[in-house]
């Protein structure tokens, strides 16, 4: 089973006031929030870009009940 990792726009500070949660594999989650952060927040698509994606990206520790 692929790990599960997601990005939360809070982490990042933006004008935007931006909330957006993005979860589910890195694969999934790095081109979701390189779209996002170009489309959404105007930045441009850099590898300077990826690298603070990248680093921004959280593991999901699964929990149990």
């Amino acid at each position: 089973m692929a790990k599960r990792v997601l990005l939360d726009c809070r982490d990042f500070p933006n004008e935007l006031g931006c909330t957006l949660v993005i979860s589910g594999k890195l694969k999934e989650v790095m081109k979701i929030s390189l779209r996002h952060a170009v489309e959404e927040h105007g930045h441009k698509n850099t590898p300077e870009l990826r690298k603070q994606i990248k680093a921004m990206i959280k593991k999901v520790i699964p929990q149990s009940f």
